[in-house]
C-alpha cells in the first residue's frame, strides 16, 4: 500500500512539476526550491518552513507570495518522494554459477534492467553463516546440504537498488525449480535442477533488510549518483 501510494504522490508530483514550467509565478518557486534543496537535500523541516507566514523572501531579493511555496515544496517533495520508492535487495551468485562462470551473466541482466549495484564481493561462507543466511528452512531435509553446498565454493554477494528490486528481481531470476522457471529468466535460462539453481534473491522486504545487514557491514553499502537514472526513472 504504502508502495503504492509513494508511486501516485509521484504522478502527482511529476504533473505539478511539468506544469510549473509553462507559468512564470510557479517557475520561479520551482528554482528557489531547487537552490533550497541544494542547501538541505529536502529535508521535512526546510519544507515545512516553507509555509510560515503570508510570504517569504526570494534568492532574487524582494518579497513573493505564499503562493510560490507550493512548487517549491512539491520539488522538494519530489526528491523524498524519488528516494522512498527506491529499495535494496540481496542477490548471491551461488558456488554453481561462479564455478560455471556466469558472473558477467548474471550481473548485466540486471544492468540491463536499469538496477544498480551498491556492493559487491566475493566470499567462501563457513558452513555456519550459510546456516544462519538459511535459518528459516532449519527444518526441512534439505537444509544440511544446502548448508553444505552453499559453503562448498566462492558465492558473489551482492546488493542492488531500484524501484521495485525485491520483488522484480525475483522474476528476473526466476522460480526456485528451474523446470518450472519462464524462459528469459536467469534460472529458466541457466539452470537446470533445484540443486544447482545458480543464484538466490531476497524474498521480501523484511528478508532483504536481514540479509542484505548478514552479508554486508554498512560501510559496504555505496550511495551513489549514476546518471543513467534520468533516463530510467525519467526524473530530469
Amino acid at each position: 500500500m504504502s508502495y503504492q501510494i509513494c508511486r501516485s504522490a509521484s504522478r502527482a508530483v511529476r504533473s505539478l512539476l511539468s506544469a510549473s514550467k509553462s507559468s512564470p509565478i510557479l517557475f520561479e518557486g520551482r528554482a528557489i526550491a531547487a537552490t533550497t534543496v541544494n542547501k538541505s537535500r529536502g529535508r521535512y523541516s526546510t519544507l515545512s518552513s516553507l509555509y510560515v507566514g503570508a510570504s517569504y523572501k526570494s534568492t532574487y531579493g524582494g518579497w513573493l507570495p505564499a503562493a510560490l511555496a507550493l512548487p517549491a515544496a512539491v520539488y522538494m517533495l519530489q526528491e523524498e518522494v524519488h528516494a522512498a520508492e527506491l529499495e535494496r535487495t540481496f542477490i548471491a551468485i551461488k558456488p554453481d554459477g561462479v564455478q560455471r562462470g556466469l558472473i558477467a551473466e548474471i550481473i548485466s541482466r540486471f544492468e540491463r534492467k536499469g538496477y544498480k549495484l551498491v556492493a559487491i564481493k566475493l566470499v567462501v561462507p563457513s558452513n555456519e553463516f550459510a546456516q544462519q543466511h538459511y535459518h528459516d528452512l532449519k527444518e526441512r531435509p534439505f537444509f544440511s546440504g544446502l548448508c553444505d553446498f552453499m559453503s562448498s565454493g566462492p558465492v558473489l554477494a551482492m546488493v542492488w537498488e531500484g524501484e521495485g528490486v525485491i520483488k522484480y528481481g525475483r522474476k528476473l531470476i526466476g522460480a526456485t525449480d528451474p523446470q518450472k522457471s519462464e524462459p528469459g529468466t536467469i534460472r529458466g535460462d541457466l539452470a537446470v535442477v533445484v540443486g544447482r539453481n545458480i543464484i538466490h534473491g531476497s524474498d521480501g522486504p523484511e528478508t532483504a533488510k536481514d540479509e542484505i545487514a548478514l552479508w554486508f557491514s554498512p560501510t559496504e553499502l555505496i550511495s551513489y549518483a549514476n546518471n543513467a537514472e534520468k533516463w530510467i526513472y525519467g526524473v530530469n
